[in-house]
């Protein structure tokens, strides 16, 4: 039994554009290529695909997996390795009950609830991939300037996120072109975006690390089913990259 790119693209619930990127980036090569072209995907490769979504939503980035799968390690080891890691995960998304809990059970007694535990397990969900790509220092800093702010601050920064976004779904479905001034002009806000945010390379001023950061953010926001969805579609995403892409080259 095999399913062509289309198919398992579909069932896995990510884009043909994905499955080519994790073949370029020799994570999941086609089981074979037809006459025609056409990649075709057979179970063995389905079960390595599988393994490949679980890492990427526990926020490994695409290196780290690459040096799982690289170790070649028995598939009961592997498995043992994934259940470890959704037992993290459990455990993380467990701090995060607790702290709505006494979120909400404070605000039932009229009192103030504390807000480092109003805050647990909300601020590492994409840790492993900062560390991965800016290092342990950048998640550090970010993550204190972000417990930092007041609820006011938070909700504020928030919507300007929600803004951001929305102005490049709107661009996006009005057919701008990516090199425009107008898409430009929304590279632009975005790099001031990032800048805002302390141990970042657009904060430090590091040009080179900027630019690869901005490329590489637009990769992801394509490649990373996570963020495909935030850009509304596969055609937001792609145009949102195409933008940045062009603005790091010109513009940075």
């Amino acid at each position: 039994m095999e399913w062509t790119i289309q198919e398992l693209a579909t069932r896995a619930g990510i884009t043909s554009r994905t499955l080519r990127h994790y073949d370029r980036f020799g994570l999941l090569a086609p089981s074979r290529v037809g006459e025609n072209g056409y990649r075709y995907y057979n179970p063995t490769a389905v079960a390595r695909l599988q393994r490949i979504l679980l890492m990427r939503r526990l926020g490994m980035g695409l290196p780290a997996i690459a040096e799982v799968l690289a170790d070649d390690v028995d598939t009961c080891d592997g498995l043992r390795a994934h259940i470890a890691a959704l037992e993290e995960e459990r455990d993380r998304i467990e701090r995060q009950i607790r702290s709505v809990r006494h979120t909400l059970e404070a605000l039932q007694a009229g009192a103030e609830p504390r807000m480092d535990v109003m805050l647990a397990g909300f601020n590492d969900r994409y840790k492993d991939e900062v560390i991965s790509h800016w290092g342990e220092r950048a998640f550090q800093v970010s993550n204190d300037w972000w417990h930092g702010k007041t609820l006011d601050q938070q909700q504020a920064w928030k919507q300007a996120t929600e803004d951001l976004v929305a102005a490049w779904v709107a661009a996006a479905k009005a057919g701008v072109s990516p090199t425009s001034e107008h898409a430009q002009s929304l590279a632009a806000r975005h790099v001031q975006w990032l800048s805002q945010i302390p141990g970042t390379p657009t904060a430090e001023g590091d040009r080179e690390r900027s630019i690869e950061m901005v490329k590489g953010l637009g990769d992801m926001y394509v490649d990373d089913p996570r963020f495909a969805g935030m850009y509304d579609d596969a055609a937001g995403a792609t145009f949102v990259r195409d933008a940045l892409r062009a603005y790091a080259r010109t513009r940075m």
